[in-house]
C-alpha cells in the first residue's frame, strides 16, 4: 500500500502549469510543503521536512485559486519516485506525493493570521527529551486512560 497523509504549510504560492496532452488542458499545480518534524534528533537543527507535491486536474485548478504561501493544508496522496538525465548527464533522482486529496488545515482568520510565513530550518524549540509527558505526583490514576 502507498498512502501518505501531510499537514503543512506552503512554503511559496504553487507554480501552475497545463498540460495540452489529450483532450482539452489539464492543470499541473506544483508546491513544497513545510512539515514539521515532531521530534529533534541530538545535533539535528532542522525541524522541517519540505515535501514536494504534485497536483493534476481539478486538484491543481484548486491549489492554483486558493492556496498561497503560508496556507496550512492537509494532503492526502502516494509517494511516486523517479529519475532524468540533466544537462550534464547525471542521473537525478525525484520523489514527490502525488495529491489525491488536499485541503485546508485551518480556519480563514488563522490563516490571515500567519500569512507572512516564512519556514525556518532551525527554528528554536526546547529538547524532546523521551516525548513523553512528567504526570504530578498528586495525580490520581484512576482519570488516566490506562491501567497498569
Amino acid at each position: 500500500m502507498n498512502k501518505v497523509i501531510l499537514m503543512g504549510r506552503l512554503t511559496r504560492d504553487p507554480e501552475v502549469r497545463y498540460s495540452t496532452a489529450g483532450e482539452g488542458q489539464l492543470a499541473i499545480a506544483r508546491y513544497t510543503l513545510a512539515v514539521d518534524r515532531r521530534f529533534r534528533r541530538d545535533g539535528d537543527q532542522q525541524t522541517a521536512d519540505f515535501i514536494r507535491c504534485v497536483a493534476f486536474g481539478r486538484s491543481g485548478e484548486f491549489a492554483e485559486k486558493y492556496f498561497h504561501q503560508g496556507t496550512k493544508i492537509a494532503v492526502e496522496g502516494r509517494i511516486q519516485t523517479g529519475s532524468y538525465q540533466n544537462k550534464d548527464g547525471q542521473t537525478v533522482y525525484t520523489t514527490e506525493v502525488v495529491v489525491e486529496n488536499q485541503e485546508f488545515a485551518e480556519s480563514k482568520a488563522s490563516a490571515d493570521q500567519n500569512a507572512n510565513y516564512q519556514p525556518q530550518a532551525a527554528a528554536p524549540t526546547a529538547p524532546a527529551g523521551d516525548g513523553f509527558m512528567n504526570i504530578p505526583d498528586n495525580v490520581d490514576d484512576s482519570g488516566l486512560p490506562f491501567n497498569f
